[in-house]
């Protein structure tokens, strides 16, 4: 009893940080804010050495015809890239929607919502690219009121997710909270409303998986949004955020298109458009992602299931 009092403790005091952090940061210019974030992303860099050694294991096998150079840079504009992220979503509440044009670009996204308006509800896959929390923010107000949902992974700082489901909230976006008892139930009533309902799914989770190529490896990948999708015979498409030279976050969404058929092979499709998504700037992935970890008792193929 002690020990979670100290943690509800321990999680409040966490969210006032947050609170307080943000409330600075978004009084400062966005490019300082930015700096600020190099800064930090630089600090990472130098002390995570684990995350490094695992970033340049997953670009070998990405970019094997790489230099040792050229993947050491690539790892360091990541942790860069990271940092301005982290102080670019404590200053995002200042996007609103009369200067949401100043921050972020929109390409194909318009085909979505025109389905969307049709009554077809739409199913986003996407991944951990660029800064995927100005993905779910500039969706939720270029959606102009329509429903936006995303499924995330509870962290394990409680607080941390209420501070990001609080951001997402200002921008008409819902949050799901994987693994609670009220999610299945959120998910198909998102899929009734018509609205959009969001995953990622480049990362290895507990969840049920299969393994499918990813940089020409197999490598676990959930498979519940493209069932969801084929069930509920939603519209799939492929949705990604950009950081541009200009400063702006592109957010460019493919072609929707039918979700049938066999849900691995729909999800082996979709991580190919998610690899050529990380090939444009790979700078702008999590490299330090376990991603090709075996966990035997979600994957599919399993003949048995063993702990984990």
């Amino acid at each position: 009893m002690a020990s979670q009092r100290r943690r509800a403790f321990r999680g409040r005091v966490v969210y006032a940080i947050l609170k307080a952090l943000g409330a600075v940061v978004r009084r400062l210019p966005l490019s300082f804010a930015r700096g600020c974030g190099v800064v930090l992303g630089t600090l990472a860099w130098l002390v995570a050495r684990r995350d490094r050694r695992r970033a340049l294991e997953n670009l070998t096998i990405a970019f094997p015809d790489w230099s040792l150079a050229r993947r050491r840079k690539t790892i360091r504009a990541t942790f860069r890239h990271l940092g301005k992220a982290v102080f670019e979503i404590l200053w995002m509440p200042n996007i609103n929607a009369q200067n949401l044009g100043d921050y972020i670009e929109y390409e194909g996204f318009d085909r979505t919502v025109e389905q969307m308006r049709a009554g077809r509800s739409v199913i986003v896959f996407t991944a951990h690219c660029g800064n995927w929390e100005c993905l779910a923010y500039g969706v939720g107000m270029g959606a102009e009121g329509l429903p936006v949902s995303v499924l995330q992974r509870e962290r394990n700082e409680a607080d941390i997710n209420r501070y990001i489901s609080d951001l997402r909230a200002s921008a008409g976006v819902h949050t799901i909270d994987r693994g609670s008892a009220s999610a299945a139930r959120e998910m198909i009533q998102s899929m009734r409303r018509g609205g959009i309902l969001a995953f990622l799914i480049d990362q290895n989770l507990r969840t049920e998986s299969a393994k499918v190529p990813f940089f020409g490896k197999p490598a676990l990948t959930p498979i519940g949004p493209a069932k969801l999708a084929i069930r509920t015979k939603a519209l799939a498409v492929a949705g990604f955020v950009e950081r541009q030279p200009n400063g702006k976050h592109l957010i460019r969404f493919h072609e929707p298109f039918e979700a049938t058929g066999d849900p691995i092979e729909l999800t082996a499709r979709l991580t190919r458009v998610i690899e050529e998504q990380i090939r444009r700037v790979p700078e702008q992935w999590v490299w330090f992602h376990d991603r090709y970890r075996e966990r035997p008792k979600w994957d599919v193929g399993a003949v048995e299931p063993l702990s984990d």
